[in-house]
C-alpha cells in the first residue's frame, strides 16, 4: 500500500486530499472590506503558484530522507516540512475569507475548499507550532523506518520480519516477532503521538473543524457525518462475508495448532495470521486450503524464480501491463531514480510507496522488492499511482490528485486483480497446461479473499481509532485499550500476549506514526471491484468474474485514462460514473465476485459458532 502524489511518505506534509463539506464552520478572519470574486480568483492563482514552487524541493528532501535516513536528513525534512505546513496553514486561513463571496466560479470555489480542508495534520497559526509538529512526525516516521524486532533473540528489520511472519508456522517464534516489533517500535512513540494529536487538533479547530478526524471525514464531497455513515453502510454490506471467512479460518487454525494456541471459539490470535498486523491472511493459505481444490497448481513467487525474474524485471513486467492498455512507457528517469531494492549500506523506509516529485514526469517508486508473489502484486499496485499521477499532470496544481484518496489506491489494485491465470499465460509465466480448472475456483477465490476480504475491517478500524482519539472519545490514558477494543469489535482478533497502557500498538503500523489517513484503503478495496467489474464488462468477458483479465485491451485503457485524467477536478461520483456508469460507491461488486466462495464457506461452517 502507498500514499500519493507530492508527499508520499511523511504524513506531516499536508497532502491536498480533502474537500470540506459546505456545512463546516468557517475560520474567522478579520478584514476591512468584503472580498470580491476577482480577488478570490487572484488569490487561488497565486496560492497554486506558491504551492507548486515549494512542492518540488520539498518532495526531493523527503525522498532523500525516506531513502537515506540519518539525523541530518531527518533535520532537513523536519525543517522543510514545517515551512510547507506554515504556508499551507496561512493559505487555508486566507481561503476562509472568501467563503461567503457570491458568484464564485466552480473552479475557484472548489480550489478554495481544497486549500482550506486539505491539510492532513494542520499546525496552529502561531510561532513554533509547525516546527514542533514536523519534528514529532518526522521523528516517529524515522523511528518506524529504523525499527527492529527480534527472531530467535537476534535483531531483524521491518522488511525481513514481515517476510518471516508470513512463512513461519512456529507459534513461539511468531509470538516473539509480533511482541518484539510492537514493543520496540510502537511503545516508544506513544508520548510523541499524544503531543502530535494535541497540536493537529489545535490546527484543525483553527480552521473551523471540530477536530482533526472531522476534518479528514470532510474530504469526500459530502458532510463528515454522511461520509462516516457511508463507510458503515458499506461495512454492513460486506460484513457477512468477513464473518464467514473468519469462522472458517479460526477452525482451520484450531485444527493445526490445537486449543492451547487457538481456541475453537472467540477471537483469532493475531500473530497466527501470516501478517504482522493481521491485516491480510494470504500467507497462511496453505493452512486453510480446501482439500482437493486447494492446490492451485502454481505459486507466482516460484514461477518468477523459475523464469529468473529479478526485482527490476518484475517492475518491467508491471509496466508492460499498463503498456498493453495503451499507456505510454515510464520515463527513463523512473528507472534511474526509483528505489527498487533495499540498499545494503543505509537505513531506508521500506514501506512501498509511489512518488511524483515534480508534478509532471519525475515519477518513481520506493520499495525493498523481493522476488515473491506479494511484491509482484505490490508493483502493479504502486505503478497504478504513477500512471494516475501522469494522467492528471496537465490539471492545475490543486487538481493533481485522485478523485478521492480511495481512487488513488484502487487503480493499481484493479490492475492487480487481473493477475489471473490467463494473464500469467499471456506473459509466459504459466503454461496453458498449468492453468487450474473450474474445480479450483474455490481455491482461487479463497486465496484472494484471504487478502481482499480479510483486510476490510482492518482498513476501517485504523481511522475509527484515530477519529476517536482526535475527538477525545479515546483518552490518552486509554490508547491501547481503545485499540484492542476496536480490533476485537471489527476484526475479531486479539494480541498473543497481554497488553497494557505502557504499550502503543497502533504505532507499530506505518500509517499511524506517518500520519497517513487509512480509510482510503478501505474505500480502495471496495472501489477496485467496481472498477474491475466495469473493465471486464467493457472487455466483453463472459466467464467467471474472478477469472477475467483485461490485459491488452486498449478500449479499457482508453476509458480508464479518461477517468484518471480528471484528477480531482470534479466530485468523485462524477469520476466513478465516467468509468463504471454508476455514481454509488458500494460493496455489491465485491460481494458478486466472491459469491461462489460465500456459498461454499456457509456449507463448511455449518454447525460451527460464528462471531466472537
Amino acid at each position: 500500500m502507498s500514499t500519493i502524489r507530492i508527499r508520499p511518505s511523511l504524513g506531516v506534509l499536508a497532502a491536498l486530499l480533502a474537500i470540506p463539506a459546505a456545512t463546516a464552520a468557517q475560520a474567522p478572519t478579520a478584514t476591512t472590506a468584503a472580498p470580491t470574486a476577482a480577488e478570490a480568483d487572484a488569490f487561488v492563482a497565486d496560492a497554486e503558484k506558491q504551492l507548486a514552487a515549494v512542492s518540488v524541493p520539498n518532495n526531493r528532501i523527503n525522498w532523500v530522507n525516506a531513502t537515506y535516513i540519518t539525523d541530518d536528513t531527518d533535520a532537513l525534512a523536519a525543517a522543510d516540512n514545517a515551512r510547507l505546513t506554515e504556508l499551507q496553514v496561512k493559505l487555508a486561513n486566507e481561503a476562509a475569507r472568501f467563503a461567503t463571496v457570491k458568484s464564485l466560479s466552480y473552479d475557484t470555489r472548489r480550489k478554495l475548499d481544497l486549500l482550506r480542508g486539505g491539510i492532513v495534520l494542520p499546525a496552529a497559526d502561531r510561532p513554533g507550532a509547525a516546527d514542533e509538529l514536523a519534528m514529532l512526525t518526522t521523528r516517529m516516521a524515522s523511528g518506524y523506518g529504523k525499527g527492529r524486532g527480534t527472531l530467535d533473540g537476534k535483531p531483524i528489520n521491518g522488511s525481513d520480519i514481515e517476510a518471516a511472519m508470513g512463512t513461519s508456522r512456529d507459534p513461539a517464534k511468531l509470538q516473539e516477532m509480533w511482541t518484539s516489533w510492537h514493543d520496540n517500535v510502537g511503545a516508544p512513540m506513544r508520548a510523541d503521538y499524544q503531543r502530535m494529536s494535541v497540536l493537529a487538533n489545535e490546527g484543525a479547530k483553527g480552521l473551523g473543524y471540530a477536530d482533526t478526524g472531522a476534518m479528514w471525514r470532510s474530504g469526500y464531497d459530502m458532510p463528515p457525518e454522511q461520509f462516516a455513515a457511508l463507510t458503515d453502510r458499506i461495512w454492513g454490506e460486506v460484513k457477512p462475508l468477513y464473518l464467514a471467512l473468519h469462522t472458517y479460518v479460526r477452525w482451520k487454525l484450531n485444527e493445526k495448532y490445537g486449543d492451547a494456541v487457538q481456541p475453537r471459539t472467540g477471537p483469532i490470535r493475531a500473530d497466527l495470521l501470516g501478517n504482522m498486523w493481521a491485516q491480510e491472511w494470504g500467507n497462511i493459505y496453505d493452512v486453510v486450503a480446501p482439500k482437493g481444490a486447494g492446490d492451485l497448481g502454481y505459486d507466482v513467487g516460484e514461477l518468477l524464480k523459475a523464469r529468473q525474474y529479478d526485482p527490476v524485471r518484475m517492475v518491467k513486467q508491471g509496466e508492460a501491463f499498463y503498456s498493453s492498455l495503451g499507456f505510454a512507457p515510464l520515463p527513463e528517469s523512473f528507472w534511474q531514480r526509483s528505489q527498487i531494492v533495499k540498499p545494503a549500506d543505509r537505513e531506508v523506509i521500506c514501506h512501498a510507496s509511489a512518488w511524483d516529485l515534480d508534478n509532471a514526469d519525475d515519477i518513481r517508486i520506493k520499495m525493498c522488492t523481493k522476488v515473491n508473489g506479494d511484491d509482484f502484486t505490490t508493483i502493479h499496485h504502486e505503478l497504478g499511482h504513477n500512471y494516475y499521477q501522469r494522467a492528471y499532470k496537465a490539471q492545475p496544481f490543486l487538481y493533481k490528485n485522485g478523485a478521492n484518496d480511495g481512487f488513488h489506491e484502487a487503480i493499481g489494485d484493479t490492475i492487480a486483480l487481473s493477475i489471473t491465470p490467463d494473464y500469467l499465460v499471456n506473459i509466459g509465466l504459466l503454461n496453458r497446461a498449468q492453468v487450474p480448472g473450474p474445480d479450483k475456483d474455490i481455491g482461487l477465490l479463497l486465496r484472494q479473499a484471504m487478502d481482499k476480504v480479510a483486510f476490510l475491517p482492518f482498513g476501517l478500524l485504523i481511522d475509527k481509532w484515530r477519529w476517536q482519539v482526535f475527538s477525545g472519545q479515546i483518552a490518552p490514558g486509554g490508547y491501547q485499550a481503545g485499540w484492542d477494543a476496536l480490533r476485537l469489535q471489527y476484526q475479531g482478533v486479539k494480541p498473543p500476549v497481554a497488553r497494557d497502557e505502557t504499550k502503543f500498538d497502533p504505532g507499530a503500523k506505518y500509517h499511524v506514526p506517518a500520519g497517513v489517513p487509512y480509510t482510503r484503503y478501505f474505500l480502495a478495496r471496495v472501489l477496485q471491484f467496481q472498477f474491475y467489474e466495469a473493465a471486464c464488462r467493457q472487455a466483453g468477458w463472459k466467464g467467471p468474474l474472478h477469472r477475467c483479465s483485461f490485459y491488452d485491451n486498449k478500449e479499457v485503457g482508453r476509458r480508464l485514462n479518461a477517468m484518471l485524467a480528471m484528477g480531482q477536478s470534479k466530485p468523485w461520483p462524477d469520476a466513478l460514473q465516467t468509468f463504471t456508469g454508476s455514481r454509488e460507491m458500494s460493496g455489491k461488486a465485491l460481494i458478486a465476485y466472491f459469491a461462489p466462495l460465500k456459498t461454499w464457506l456457509d456449507q463448511q461452517n455449518k454447525g460451527k459458532p460464528q462471531g466472537w
